[in-house]
């Protein structure tokens, strides 16, 4: 076959690797930030997605081998190019969708590891085929670059470092630029654009016209049209926020009684401000228990840190009613900050530190009389923050009679589950473990000391709060701790399998969840279950 006059320019063959390269890594952190809102953004997603995608590749460098040597056709190659971008442009337009149906159908049929399963099915529907075609580039292009075998190992060497060079470009562009500037769904059109522009370049040159190139303009500029919204929660049109920061998918809503923060799509809520001045009725409450556990009453001042600062409802709600508070926060998302201030009314005077949890206390030396660990999110549950090491940083941090209060927010009924985990974490550092489950939630709030009287201490401080409804929220909160019996399930900085014992937890809320719409879809079948869902 005529070699075509572009594949002659070896710096064209180049940049063909090195967009190929760079849209893979574009593609796959996209893909974490689609499946983040419904799978969440832990190891294990992260882990289905690199093994998916390594999959894809090497499919498609064993396709792609085999198809050059039988046909060394470029405009085969080029045409594969026009259907990865195709593809990639149309995930922003369906990608959600789909993630939904998938959800829809695992909830139904499978009854564990359903983190696992939708998440890899998800990865196998959307993500597979186009990276299965990017992968086809490298062996194709080994057959166009090499014109003979004494510079092979030179021009071989090129390719890769063109690939791995787009690569670590593509890594870094889509977390640090696009996705925070414009977010992933615009994200994926530009890499689409790119991988189109490529191959429209090499027809163009080529003079020869292409029904592939013609039909992927076409539906690129439709995907420009209906896929540029970076809406996830696409049920809802009321939002008073939505948005992506390089960490999280943030979305705010309100009602005439409360504003909202979630991070995610199908796992709840992560922050409550209540418009009246009240109380919330939620797990911020329920820690305004600890304060008084540190003796709150009797101090000039009590020293407050929250790592997991988020909204800073629980900073306002200990500021609204205990006076002699001083607050510090550190929240790792500063653009969930930003919310703080505009949308929940977190004081200006609260200063909040964008910092790793674990990392603020190794950089300080300051000690509180309050700790709040507020950092777990559904599964994600960072391992550094959840392991003997960094509760041992926490109690070097607290004053003489310090407490520290852990949310846990997944409250599991199985044996051996995360909270037991970090519980008996906890026990092995603190003298002293209480918890007690947030009513009307899944959440269960874990207080911890060396002061072996500090429910003594709690008891007394109450007695002098001035305000009956923060004093009766107290007291419902003294009336159901219940004293931890630790166990030896340690975990370390070494060993901490969080995502594996949190995902046990999903499966066990995700059941229970659901366990009344199975029941009407046994009983009525799938147009009973779509009548109930109206």
């Amino acid at each position: 076959m005529e070699k075509r006059k572009i594949l002659s320019n070896k710096l064209y063959l180049y940049l063909t690797e090195f967009f190929a390269g760079m849209s893979v890594m574009a593609v796959e952190l996209g893909a974490s930030r689609l499946l983040a809102p419904y799978f969440s953004s832990s190891q294990i997603v992260w882990t289905i997605i690199i093994g998916t995608i390594m999959i894809a590749m090497a499919l498609g460098n064993i396709y792609g081998g085999r198809a050059a040597d039988k046909n060394p056709n470029p405009d085969r190659l080029y045409g594969r190019i026009i259907i990865a971008s195709i593809w990639t442009a149309l995930i922003p337009v369906l990608g959600k969708y789909i993630v939904i149906g998938i959800s829809a159908i695992m909830i139904f049929s499978v009854n564990s590891n359903f983190l696992i399963w939708a998440a890899f099915a998800a990865c196998m529907l959307i993500f597979v085929f186009p990276l299965f075609l990017l992968g086809t580039v490298t062996p194709s292009l080994v057959k166009y670059t090499v014109d003979d075998l004494e510079d092979s190992g030179k021009t071989v060497g090129m390719l890769n470092a063109s690939n791995t060079i787009g690569s670590i470009i593509g890594t870094f562009v889509p977390t640090f630029v696009t996705i925070p500037a414009v977010g992933t769904s615009v994200t994926f059109l530009i890499f689409a654009g790119i991988l189109l522009l490529l191959a429209l370049v090499y027809f163009a040159s080529s003079k020869k016209k292409s029904v592939k190139a013609m039909v992927g303009i076409i539906i690129f500029v439709v995907s420009c049209f209906f896929g540029s919204s970076d809406s996830f929660a696409f049920w809802e049109d009321d939002l008073t926020y939505e948005g992506e920061s390089v960490y999280n998918y943030l979305q705010v809503k309100e009602d005439d009684s409360r504003v909202y923060l979630s991070t995610n799509v199908l796992f709840g809520v992560q922050s409550v401000y209540v418009k009246n001045d009240g109380l919330t009725g939620m797990y911020y409450d329920y820690a305004c228990a600890a304060p008084f556990m540190a003796d709150v009453k009797n101090k000039e001042k009590c020293d407050i840190l929250i790592l997991g600062m988020g909204t800073g409802t629980y900073a306002t709600q200990c500021n609204r009613y205990l006076d002699n508070c001083v607050i510090e926060g550190v929240e790792i998302d500063e653009d969930i900050t930003r919310l703080s201030r505009e949308y929940f009314h977190l004081s200006e005077e609260i200063p909040v530190y964008t910092y790793d949890g674990r990392a603020y206390l190794n950089a300080v030396d300051k000690t509180y009389d309050v700790i709040m660990v507020d950092a777990y999110q559904d599964i994600t549950i960072p391992f550094q923050m959840s392991s003997v090491e960094f509760f041992t940083l926490v109690k070097e941090h607290l004053n003489e009679g310090g407490v520290m209060i852990v949310n846990m927010n997944m409250r599991g009924r199985e044996e051996g589950n995360i909270n037991q985990y970090l519980a008996d974490t906890i026990a092995s550092v603190f003298s002293e473990v209480v918890t007690v489950d947030v009513r009307g939630s899944s959440n269960r709030e874990l207080f911890a000391s060396n002061n072996p009287a500090f429910l003594e201490v709690m008891e007394q401080n109450v007695a002098k709060e001035q305000d009956p409804n923060l004093r009766a929220m107290i007291e419902k909160v003294a009336a159901n701790l219940t004293a931890y019996e630790a166990g030896d399930r340690i975990m370390t900085d070494d060993k901490a399998p969080v995502e594996l014992l949190g995902m046990s937890v999903i499966d066990d809320l995700i059941a229970e969840e659901v366990e009344y719409y199975k029941g009407i879809y046994e009983e009525e079948g799938l147009k009973g279950l779509i009548e109930h869902l109206r």
